[in-house]
């Protein structure tokens, strides 16, 4: 397991449960790119994928302000040198659990690429 990897995938769940965007943005690159199925149903035009900052910032900040009880339940973090697979539960009031996993990819650090896969 690659530690530093880990604290990054802590880091994240930490920023994303507290739905602060600017601590979640600072882990990434700033041409990071992100994949999500539920990106795709909200914004058709995207095709699921969204790069760099500030499309990460709109994307995320509109669901932190639709949905203020989302918050995500850590099953398993996996690390290596370059990635961290991540498996939580997407909790929201009113909604049915849906469990989730998600790719980090990180190269110096930072996040490069994100990539999100439902049950």
């Amino acid at each position: 397991m690659d530690s530093a990897n880990l604290t990054i995938a802590t880091c994240w769940f930490k920023a994303f449960n507290e739905h602060n965007v600017e601590d979640l943005l600072s882990l990434y690159h700033n041409d990071a790119v992100h994949y999500s199925p539920k990106l795709k149903v909200r914004m058709p035009e995207t095709n699921g994928l969204i790069t760099g900052k500030d499309a990460l910032r709109t994307w995320w900040q509109d669901a932190f302000d639709r949905l203020p009880t989302l918050r995500y339940e850590i099953l398993t973090l996996t690390a290596n040198r370059e990635r961290v697979f991540m498996e939580y539960v997407r909790h929201v009031d009113g909604e049915d659990d849906l469990r989730v996993g998600e790719v980090l990819e990180i190269t110096n650090g930072k996040i490069a690429a994100s990539r999100v896969y439902h049950s």
